[in-house]
């Protein structure tokens, strides 16, 4: 700037141009000496207020600007991150309906994975003796809700893994006789779910069996003892069976390879026909099952459609996609706030019947039209 520094009495300082030099009077001796410097000032004051303004703005936009990564850390904090336990594997053979469903029931409330939620899998590949520290590792990580679609054995994992944690479980077990809830109404505590009642589908496919076999007086049942659930099913089966006159024996599947010698055990002691129990991790091995009924011309019962699809005479059991979103809905709902313990132990209904016709021509089975009307899928 060009000119010399005016002073004013009160002591601020503000540079202005020629001519208001120093000893400068304006022409009126009596006239104060800011009137005329208006045009000078406003200029002046105006570039300052204008330099204020950029350094504000350059200060709130760096502000803003280092703000947006916390920001941003932030809002990926705050997804809700649930676990999902299962004692099977992520290749089960047909699994693929169930875990859509399970997203489909979060989604109808609106949580959708990789989006608004973040869901850490822990699989057990059919060994149940991992469960524990699946379900331990899930606490560690402080998941929101641990989801367990499917095993007895899981649910207990999860119960001894956290009493705080919600849990959310489908089961084919009495919930109040396991200890799980206090009751299905008001399940209290930390835990509710699903349970298929499946003493009532044991019963059934006896009769089912009965029906196409009646000259039998025993029947095999087939369990995998490392499964919590196969003590259930067995006295369910075995209380059904006195009902109808009828005798279980017991074989006992904890791989692959104990098929063979549990079927030769049972057709041993004269089984007239052969249930095959509810445990998910004998669906992998269902050709294996299929193949050696065959072989031994044996009537076979199974829980799930998988084997009845892979050539098994026969399948009764839930529909299995149902659970798995209920335990969604489950979920999603308690993302939203609401207590395990106050949501009631819900039961799923949904039963289906598939028949293999070309099994059952090929093991010379005339199918009775009473059994016939009441199917709701027929292989051919």
């Amino acid at each position: 700037m060009s000119g010399r520094l005016f002073r004013a009495n009160t002591g601020n300082s503000v540079g202005l141009p020629a001519p208001f030099e120093v000893g400068h009077r304006p022409p009126d001796r009596d006239t104060p000496f800011w009137v005329g410097c208006g045009a000078v000032l406003e200029p002046v004051m105006q570039m300052r207020f204008n330099d204020l303004r950029r350094r504000d703005v350059i200060t709130l936009l760096g502000g803003a600007a280092a703000a947006l990564p916390l920001a941003a850390r932030a809002q990926q904090t705050s997804v809700p991150v649930i676990g999902f336990l299962h004692p099977a594997s992520a290749g089960l053979e047909g699994f693929a309906p169930q875990l859509s469903a399970f997203h489909r029931g979060l989604g109808e409330l609106d949580f959708v994975e990789g989006r608004n939620l973040s869901i850490e899998y822990r699989w057990a590949n059919d060994r149940y003796e991992r469960l524990p520290a699946l379900a331990a590792e899930l606490v560690q990580r402080q998941v929101a809700v641990i989801a367990v679609p499917a095993g007895t054995s899981a649910v207990l994992a999860a119960k001894a893994a956290t009493q705080t944690i919600p849990i959310v479980f489908s089961i084919g077990s009495d919930p109040v006789d396991m200890g799980l809830v206090a009751s299905l109404s008001r399940p209290g505590g930390n835990i509710t779910g699903v349970t298929i009642l499946s003493g009532l589908l044991v019963a059934k496919r006896l009769e089912l069996l009965r029906e196409l076999v009646p000259t039998a007086s025993v029947i095999g049942l087939l369990v995998n003892p490392a499964n919590s659930y196969a003590a259930a099913e067995t006295k369910m089966a075995q209380v059904a069976a006195s009902t109808l006159g009828l005798q279980v024996v017991v074989g006992n599947v904890s791989k692959e390879s104990d098929i063979d010698g549990a079927l030769a055990t049972i057709i041993q002691q004269q089984a007239g026909a052969l249930l095959v129990g509810a445990d998910v991790t004998f669906i992998p091995w269902s050709d294996r099952f299929v193949t050696l009924a065959a072989r031994h011309k044996l009537l076979v019962s199974y829980a799930y459609r998988e084997f009845a699809t892979a050539g098994g005479l026969m399948s009764y059991g839930t529909n299995r996609a149902d659970p798995y979103r209920q335990v969604g809905v489950y979920t999603g709902r308690i993302l939203k706030g609401e207590k395990p313990g106050d949501l009631p132990v819900q039961q799923s209904t949904k039963v289906e019947l598939v028949i293999n016709l070309k099994t059952a021509k090929a093991l010379g089975i005339e199918l009775p039209m009473s059994l016939l009307m009441r199917v709701d899928e027929v292989i051919e």
